[in-house]
């Protein structure tokens, strides 16, 4: 949720190339008005107005249905040991596919994932091409641009790790030849990924008034770059990136269970977060579900119940990590904004950290104004751990790791002990640990297990397997449309 006036408008959804604009708003709750008319990018793209509003659009997008609720649950978190389908037996059974790998290129969620990163992708496309052309300060029309590219790999960062080879698509089609483009190598995506945040790190500030709060930053496109190079162990370039974030002011927050509510967002730890408000009657495009669909199931106040934490998550929590409240509501528990969890009820376990208190309702059932954290200063830290690890460097990782611990362990000095050890595998496996238990629940640990090459040994008995369930089958939709342009992943 923005926090001033003048931040970022909600506006603009796409229906196939078009704009869907929306009227701009100077307040925080971005639009309160709904969608009005839609104009061809070459009659929309005249003034510096204009280019706002297509840059606000994006940051729109990227909390709308498809990209924070079902389509995010089912490809990035059901598939990993940390979550299981959750609210109750009966209810939206097609997450067990993914749970169990069962799952069919038919299975409509993964469309709708496909779509929204690409339909994202789109608004910076047209941004890329049209925007250049506006007569406008040139500083301000060059961090334009420098956002539709941060937001654009961020997408492409989705879809290339969910998929492999994707298709890539730089520009907005001009004729019916450059609609239905083949995939393109995994390789090659990464490359253009991070091209776009070389680029958009050469431009970005490092923060910005109250006024644009949320906007994405040079240190979110260093991190996400850090972080693209992860996957695929460049540990000098990731080394490099993490440690210019470290250099740029950002803190971890005092309490780790607080960063996470409303009123803590966008705080010294937030690297980049998507900013989420709702507005009574309209949901789908314009708001954010996220909260919603995971929150606490059958109580008043409360949500849906889905992607809930499982025992093995419980297990994985040192003996007294504070995290593990912070991170889990418990049935019967009361928490620390005073709620009430029923002893009862179809799940024993829900996602706290996406957890709205009961005295803030849903807007008429259309979501909630909790913000994605996407990335956080401690993953930058443990980033820059594993990668000063690889390169031998025991001293550098220690020390970022132990600025994570420290902030979990608090005043407690029984808990959490430093670790010490200089043993690369030992000081691996504990920095992996350390990502388990301080990013759980936030969308990272299935693609994280898979990168480590634990794939087998950690989701087999649920039915993963080696050379297939590294990634998701190709949408049949797409691959249909395409009419076998597209390819599909080996062994769907």
């Amino acid at each position: 949720m923005f926090i001033n006036n003048q931040n970022i408008t909600k506006a603009l959804s796409v229906s196939a190339f078009a704009l869907l604009m929306l009227t701009a708003s100077c307040k925080k709750d971005f639009l309160d008005v709904p969608p009005q008319a839609q104009q061809p990018s070459t009659e929309f793209f005249v003034t510096s107005e204009d280019a706002t509003r297509a840059v606000n659009s994006i940051y729109a997008n990227l909390r709308e249905w498809k990209q924070t609720a079902f389509a995010a649950i089912a490809v990035e978190s059901i598939g990993s040991d940390e979550t299981e389908k959750g609210s109750s037996a009966t209810d939206a059974t097609f997450f067990n596919a993914y749970d169990n790998f069962t799952v069919s290129s038919s299975e409509g969620q993964l469309n709708d994932f496909w779509k929204a990163q690409y339909q994202s992708i789109n608004l910076c496309n047209q941004v890329l091409d049209n925007v250049p052309n506006i007569d406008m300060d040139a500083s301000l029309k060059n961090r334009y641009l420098a956002e539709a590219k941060f937001v654009r790999a961020y997408n492409y960062f989705r879809l290339v790790r969910a998929f492999g080879d994707v298709v890539l698509r730089l520009a907005t089609p001009k004729d019916a030849t450059e609609y239905n483009l083949p995939r393109t190598s995994k390789t090659e995506v990464y490359a253009a990924i991070e091209k776009d945040l070389t680029e958009a790190a050469a431009v970005l500030p490092q923060s910005y008034s109250s006024a644009d709060i949320g906007r994405a930053t040079k240190g979110a496109a260093l991190g996400l770059h850090a972080k693209v190079a992860l996957y695929q162990k460049k540990w000098a370039d990731v080394l490099n990136y993490t440690n210019q974030v470290m250099g740029m002011g950002y803190s971890l927050f005092p309490n780790f269970e607080a960063q996470f509510r409303i009123p803590n967002e966008n705080n010294s730890e937030s690297v980049f977060e998507i900013q989420c408000q709702s507005l009574p009657g309209v949901s789908g495009a314009s708001n954010s579900q996220y909260s919603q669909v995971q929150g606490v199931r059958a109580q008043s106040g409360g949500g849906w119940g889905f992607n809930v934490p499982t025992q093995a998550l419980v297990n994985a929590f040192e003996d007294g990590d504070p995290r593990m409240d912070a991170t889990i509501i418990f049935r019967g528990e009361t928490t620390p904004q005073g709620d009430a969890v029923a002893a009862t009820g179809d799940n024993p376990r829900y996602n706290q950290k996406s957890y709205v208190p009961f005295t803030r309702p849903f807007v008429q059932n259309e979501g909630e104004d909790q913000n994605v954290r996407v990335m956080r200063y401690a993953e930058v830290l443990l980033m820059n751990a594993e990668a000063a690890n690889e390169l031998g460097n025991s001293s550098q990782a220690l020390s970022s790791l132990e600025l994570v611990r420290a902030r979990a362990r608090g005043s407690n000095s029984s808990i959490l002990p430093e670790v010490t050890t200089t043993d690369q595998n030992a000081l691996r496996l504990a920095i992996w640990h350390e990502r388990q238990v301080e990013l759980a629940m936030e969308f990272d640990r299935y693609f994280d297990v898979i990168r480590q090459g634990r794939g087998a040994e950690i989701f087999g008995p649920k039915g993963w397997q080696a050379n297939k369930n590294e990634i998701w089958p190709i949408p049949q939709n797409e691959i249909d449309l395409s009419t076998g342009v597209l390819t599909q992943n080996p062994g769907y």
